[in-house]
């Protein structure tokens, strides 16, 4: 008998490619609906403080529909789908992270960043990752030994030496105890808040943005543009809570925080926060 992470590779390559269609064509067919209602939509605050609209719930039932027709054997999490706060073990070897919209206050605001964000995890850990990305309107995905894509070109990481223009993607943070890094950063970087933590991590992967520094993440925020940024070479330094392998969904998990860019980038952001 084989033991249970034996792993046949020519098998796994043509599981995840089945899956990679799926998703892309998952996420491609709520574009339309998320544009339609883009400004438009109106929210609810959630008991956490965030808001949720109905097109979040919308895209969460539509995309698990799609993705369970296909492969009723994997685990399929979303923020907006999970109806208790109860832990939920991860068992499947495939399972699906959602955030149906990043950035739902930019949505109903009328603010262009914001992103649909569908996650493939492995074993737990991020395989594949499909973006859409509302401003740009393009669909940005990717994952380990699998490419990293624009639309249809290919798309790298920028390799310049971190220096006093390098941009930085970076929330305000929730804690403000962490204050004082945002004037860290401010003093040596030009700084972007963009208002998805997605688009950050993507837009570093793609070589929009140096790096990334953020402390208000959960692991749905952050699961498919991690993909991308693995194939993109970008490190990821968790500064506290790192969310893989990923062993349980639960919308109670603690915040994730973390420095990102290529490994240049990583060490100065982390000189410059002292961490």
């Amino acid at each position: 008998m084989l033991p249970f992470n034996y792993m046949n590779p020519a098998a796994s390559n043509h599981e995840i490619d089945q899956r990679v269609a799926a998703a892309l064509a998952a996420v491609s067919a709520e574009t339309e609906l998320l544009h339609q209602e883009f400004g438009r939509a109106r929210s609810e605050l959630k008991s956490d403080g965030t808001k949720v609209t109905a097109v979040d719930i919308a895209i969460s039932q539509h995309i698990q529909t799609a993705i369970g027709a296909l492969f009723p054997t994997d685990q399929f999490f979303s923020e907006e789908l999970t109806p208790t706060e109860v832990a939920v073990p991860v068992t499947a070897r495939f399972c699906w992270v959602l955030d149906p919209i990043d950035g739902t206050n930019n949505y109903v605001n009328g603010i262009s960043h914001c992103a649909i964000s569908l996650a493939l995890l492995e074993r737990g850990e991020p395989a594949y990752g499909v973006i859409y990305d509302l401003a740009r309107r393009v669909l940005i995905h990717g994952g380990p030994g699998r490419g990293l894509f624009e639309g249809s070109r290919p798309a790298r990481a920028r390799g310049e030496a971190p220096n006093s223009h390098s941009l930085i993607g970076f929330h305000s943070p929730s804690d403000k105890s962490h204050a004082m890094e945002g004037k860290r950063l401010i003093e040596n970087f030009k700084i972007r808040g963009l208002g998805s933590s997605t688009l950050h991590l993507a837009y570093a992967a793609i070589g929009l943005l140096d790096g990334v520094v953020d402390h208000n993440n959960k692991v749905w925020d952050i699961a498919a543009a991690c993909a991308l940024c693995a194939e993109a070479g970008i490190s990821i330094h968790y500064l506290e809570n790192p969310p893989f392998p990923m062993r349980e969904f639960t919308l109670q998990a603690p915040r994730v925080q973390y420095a990102a860019g290529l490994p240049a980038m990583v060490q100065r952001l982390r000189e410059v926060l002292d961490r």
